[in-house]
């Protein structure tokens, strides 16, 4: 991790205009601008760890974050990906609490760093911005309580196809259909619960199905259709 000197500004960034951050006056801006710092991780870097006490949250300017926790064994359990324009870690600063998940680049990633007395002080003064980051907890709770159920009453082929589906609706697809989200046999598994063989052998059944194209790490959606009826949504 490094800092960058020609850190991008928070007047002129445009995921600014599209964030949580739309939510805040231009004189607000000014003053994260000036408190910020901006930090460069390369792919694989560790941006913080679960257990751990953060002083602030981040803002992904651009790159790709995943956010796990660790059960037995040290087997990861991705919970989600954060992208540009989204934010990690401000859980931690409005409870009070150690670092729930750990964040650990997939991608080489640009982040602005904001001390958790920033968003507090945020929160208490702009009630348009807190009803945001309000909806955006709702959310990510929500999604959770989904996962939770999905686990407990879909087989693993259901959820393999809806991870993709999920994939699909958070990154795009290229102009040839490709996920523009490129991920390991392993952190496929660890998303959808169960062992990266079991993966393996099910993107292989959806291949030979021309559900799907294999290209390395890479995965070419053929029928979007037929995945979304091998999900069950």
């Amino acid at each position: 991790m490094k800092k960058i000197k020609d850190s991008p500004s928070c007047l002129t960034c445009s995921i600014a205009k599209t964030c949580l951050f739309r939510k805040l006056p231009p004189d607000e801006l000014e003053k994260i601008e000036y408190e910020k710092t901006v930090h460069f991780y390369k792919k694989n870097n560790i941006i913080y760890r679960e257990g751990n006490r953060i002083n602030g949250f981040y803002c992904v300017h651009s790159g790709v974050v995943k956010l796990y926790k660790t059960g037995l064994e040290g087997k990861e359990q991705i919970i989600r990906f954060a992208k540009a324009g989204n934010i990690i870690g401000y859980r931690s600063i409005l409870s009070g609490e150690l670092a729930c998940t750990t964040a650990k680049t997939i991608e080489d990633t640009v982040a602005c760093f904001i001390y958790g007395t920033k968003l507090i002080e945020m929160v208490n003064k702009h009630a348009p911005f807190a009803m945001e980051l309000m909806k955006l907890t709702c959310k990510e709770l929500g999604e959770s309580n989904k996962y939770i159920l999905d686990i407990a009453q879909k087989t693993v082929r259901e959820r393999l196809a809806e991870i993709l589906l999920l994939l699909v609706d958070g990154f795009g697809l290229d102009d040839e259909n490709i996920l523009q989200i490129s991920l390991t046999r392993e952190e496929l598994s660890n998303m959808v619960g169960t062992a990266t063989e079991s993966v393996i052998r099910l993107l292989s059944e959806f291949k030979a199905d021309k559900v799907i194209e294999l290209k390395g790490r890479k995965i070419k959606i053929l029928n979007l259709k037929q995945l979304q009826k091998i999900s069950n949504i």
